[in-house]
């Protein structure tokens, strides 16, 4: 999979192989040939223009934001997992979507990412076109064939017998709809409860990107529940994308990472400082959860100097993915570390992702303040 969302990119300066598209740096070589210094800078300027535009993955392909608009490809892109006796046993399966027509199809000995498969790696790769008018997909390689239909997955060798079947499932997060309790506050909820300004609409019960919640927080523990848009000809950063920032300062990655390995600007990713253990990423239109133990940064009383970072504890879609992490820095793009409370953002990068059930407990701060209160029972 990684060959149709990773690109071949060529400059006036170099030539890059399989460089992945997501990734936030890119490097040209070559020379420079020796000219007048007025056009030499626009040589520099027009090679760098035509590097970056090569770089960066282009969005223009459809969004969809429900299932029911998504058509066939929607409908064989997601999860599989069964048994392929002729393999030895327990298989998952991860299939992409990686353009109008065609998926990339991973094969994952044990089972699914948190449910028996362990690697970072899939074992087994392939790519597959789809018949639109028959709404199934076929691929082959050497040793064994592949045939992929709305519900099922099954596995032939050459000849044509079948292997295994891996039935489609649809996993949910062990804390998907959780509550509270009474020593939490809801910041979002179906009930109308909304703390968040500067958000962006969404449909009907869901809260939009780009809002930051009035409350400020310290050392908290935060549910929240976000969904990503299919995007089948888009990838890299462009593919529903958004963050979770902690206090402002600490982006969690929001990402159609749905088959990929998982790094530090992908799904679970803490923004130049850590990737996932896991990759715990769900299909694309699929609920997902994060579960965050956040301990904030402190500092001396009288001269601000910080004297311990901060530290979180994930977990995606119910698996630990971050365990006491430290924090050095705070993460770009939005706040940096102080010794004040700090507000919970959710980053709008032009993707319509959308969130739900977003709760907190832990220690409010006064706005613009230091000191920090009890969080009040909601």
């Amino acid at each position: 999979m990684y060959n149709d969302r990773e690109s071949i990119f060529t400059s006036g300066y170099g030539f890059h192989k399989n460089y992945p598209a997501n990734q936030a740096n890119y490097k040209t070589f070559g020379r420079v040939r020796k000219m007048k210094y007025h056009g030499m800078l626009i040589g520099l300027i027009a090679n760098s223009l035509l590097a970056l535009s090569c770089c960066l993955p282009a969005r223009g392909g459809d969004t969809f934001t429900s299932a029911e608009e998504a058509g066939v490809i929607f409908q064989l892109q997601g999860e599989y997992y069964g048994s392929i006796e002729g393999w030895g046993g327990t298989w998952g399966a991860q299939v992409i979507a990686t353009g109008k027509d065609s998926l990339a199809i991973h094969l994952l000995e044990g089972g699914l990412p948190g449910q028996g498969f362990e690697g970072r790696e899939p074992t087994k790769v392939l790519d597959a076109k789809i018949d639109l008018d028959k709404s199934v997909a076929e691929s082959s390689k050497d040793e064994f064939k592949v045939a992929i239909k709305p519900d099922t997955l099954s596995v032939m060798d050459e000849s044509g017998k079948t292997l295994g079947v891996l039935t489609k499932i649809t996993r949910e997060s062990v804390t998907q709809g959780s509550r509270p309790g009474p020593t939490g506050t809801f910041l979002f909820d179906l009930a109308g409860t909304n703390d968040f300004t500067g958000a962006k609409p969404a449909e009907q019960g869901l809260l939009g990107v780009g809002g930051t919640s009035a409350e400020l927080f310290e050392d908290h523990t935060l549910h929240i529940e976000f969904r990503t848009p299919f995007q089948p000809e888009d990838s890299g950063q462009q593919r529903g994308n958004s963050g979770v920032y902690v206090q402002g300062r600490y982006e969690v990655q929001v990402l159609d990472s749905f088959g990929l390995r998982g790094e530090d600007n992908e799904c679970g990713g803490i923004y130049q400082v850590a990737r996932p253990s896991i990759n715990m990423c769900y299909p694309p239109l699929s609920w997902q959860t994060y579960d965050i133990e956040f301990t904030a940064a402190k500092y001396e009383a009288e001269t601000s100097k910080k004297i311990s970072n901060a530290r979180i504890t994930i977990k995606h879609n119910g698996v630990v993915i971050h365990d006491n992490l430290e924090l050095p820095r705070a993460t770009p793009g939005k706040d940096q570390e102080s010794n004040t409370a700090g507000p919970l953002f959710l980053q709008d990068h032009g993707n319509p992702v959308v969130y739900r059930n977003i709760w907190i407990k832990g220690k409010k701060g006064i706005k613009g303040k230091g000191p920090v209160i009890e969080a009040q029972a909601n």
